[in-house]
């Protein structure tokens, strides 16, 4: 790194950032920056942003009170040693290894923090989770055929997570808004929901909020995809789809109720098919579901590489069924 002028260090410093890579390698190049620009503000906080990224609470405040030195106003800057302070005091206590997943302390955040800091307290977790899942075989084929029927967006999902809702609820929609199928991800929180728990699937929204005042089309559009979704199912998916709810642990999910453990595969998917009344419901949804109070779910919620292979898969086995949805005539 020694070798390299400043100008290739500042080429590959921006091309790291503009990727979302704020690893080792970042954090060599910034780090090299500043020894030879001391009074690069932009370097300071993108490597106080690498130190963050590693838990390096010392490291990334002194870098980030190095850049607000040079300019007090530097919004990005603020904004990052206040994360640093956050995640600081929210740690595990010094010797617990840290979970790279989703803990009771996660799903404690999403219960008793304000809806407006809930996304500032997991965003990192839940980016670092979609990176992945972006990155995926799967996620690549969803969004090609998104990119073949119009799509602008090269990527299945925004690094924007959005916010925790006033119910304890974080859930990540695809890109492309709620008027398709969407591959959708949600952490639950107990309270107020029976239990604390992550849901990885395919749903439908058909509910009449929209900004933009065209939900009257969009939910028609959203019903005729539904029903393209229930004749597909009807007619080639409907033992398959049993079969792989009966072996992952997959549920139906409609409306604000919780998961329908009650339902056997057979009966939801019956419930799927014959499903008259989606509008009324607003939202209907079948996928994995994973439950903090099980053992085996709560070690794969816990590991992120655990987690992203059960959402891929969960993808991968819907894929074909979303797809022939999607690319169905007359929506």
């Amino acid at each position: 790194m020694t070798t390299s002028s400043q100008p290739d260090l500042q080429r590959r410093a921006l091309e790291l950032a503009r990727q979302g890579d704020f690893g080792d390698e970042a954090a060599r190049v910034n780090a090299a920056i500043v020894q030879l620009a001391p009074q690069d503000v932009s370097a300071w906080t993108r490597l106080g942003r690498c130190y963050l990224e590693q838990r390096n609470w010392d490291e990334a405040t002194s870098a980030l009170r190095a850049a607000l030195r040079l300019n007090p106003a530097h919004t990005v800057a603020t904004n990052l040693l206040n994360e640093v302070r956050k995640q600081r005091h929210e740690a595990p206590p010094r010797g617990q290894p840290s979970a790279t997943g989703f803990g009771p302390r996660e799903f404690g955040l999403l219960q008793s923090r304000p809806a407006g800091e809930g996304r500032f307290a997991l965003r990192t977790k839940v980016g670092a989770l979609l990176e992945t899942l972006n990155s995926t075989h799967t996620s690549s084929l969803i969004a090609r055929a998104r990119q073949d029927a119009g799509a602008h967006q090269s990527t299945l999902f925004d690094a924007d997570i959005g916010d925790v809702d006033a119910d304890g609820r974080l859930i990540v929609y695809q890109r492309g808004g709620r008027f398709e199928p969407q591959f959708n991800l949600g952490w639950f929180s107990h309270p107020p929901f029976p239990a604390n728990c992550v849901r990885v699937g395919l749903g439908f929204d058909f509910s009449s909020r929209d900004a933009a005042g065209d939900e009257g089309a969009g939910r028609e559009k959203m019903l005729a995809f539904f029903e393209r979704f229930q004749q597909v199912l009807a007619r080639s998916w409907s033992v398959e789809l049993t079969r792989w709810m009966a072996s992952d642990g997959a549920f139906l999910q409609y409306g604000d109720h919780p998961p329908a453990v009650d339902l056997l595969p057979a009966q939801a998917v019956h419930w799927l098919v014959n499903c008259r009344d989606a509008a009324q419901l607003e939202w209907v949804f079948v996928g994995r579901w994973l439950f903090l109070d099980n053992p085996d779910h709560q070690r794969i919620l816990g590991d992120k590489a655990k987690l992203a292979r059960i959402a891929d898969d969960t993808m991968r086995t819907l894929y074909p069924l979303w797809l022939d949805t999607y690319r169905g005539p007359n929506v």
